[in-house]
């Protein structure tokens, strides 16, 4: 059966080793200008905004957003720091609060940071060929700790959405920032 409402098969390339789709439908930076605020360290955040370095990229294949669907995007964090803190996604709940996720580390190290807001915080690594499942009710944030790409393939439920707002209010309960030359997960 083939009407408007069912979508078409798509294929993409994806180069992993850049974490680029040959078609992305979207593809945007996320600068320090739209979450310097995140950091710890506002003195070295505001030093860093002059020349305003990409944090992380997303690339994506826009699909429907309707339950049944799936959405899926390639999620590249970027070697780096602010201070000590290292280079990070800005992390969001699901809209739909009822909605998990599956990262796919194909590049990289780092972590993956997730809290509900009950309060309850997990972390686990990321690593080539390590996969994380975020459960529903979890925020979530990449966390880039080595000195290359930290890149993911990412998959959702079409109708999920992105609620980075909460995060953006309230933050996480942990950072992630180096000392003595190496990641060390501390309270907030």
């Amino acid at each position: 059966m083939t009407n408007s409402y069912f979508p078409r098969p798509v294929d993409v390339k994806i180069n992993m080793a850049t974490g680029e789709l040959d078609s992305p439908d979207s593809a945007y930076d996320r600068k320090l200008s739209q979450m310097y605020t995140m950091y710890e360290d506002q003195e070295a955040a505001q030093k860093l905004l002059g020349a305003d370095p990409v944090i992380y990229k997303v690339y994506e294949k826009k699909l429907p957003e309707l339950p049944g669907e799936l959405q899926w995007c390639m999620s590249v964090t970027l070697p780096g720091k602010v201070g000590r803190e290292y280079y990070m996604t800005k992390g969001h709940y699901h809209s739909v609060r009822e909605t998990a996720e599956i990262y796919l580390c194909v590049a990289g190290e780092g972590y993956m940071l997730m809290e509900t807001e009950q309060g309850d915080v997990e972390i686990k690594e990321m690593r080539p060929n390590t996969c994380v499942y975020v459960p529903a009710y979890w925020a979530h944030r990449s966390i880039n700790t080595g000195g290359e790409p930290l890149i993911s393939f990412c998959v959702y439920p079409g109708h999920a959405g992105h609620d980075y707002g909460s995060i953006e209010t309230k933050g996480f309960k942990k950072r992630v920032v180096e000392i003595d030359g190496k990641p060390v997960i501390i309270d907030v």
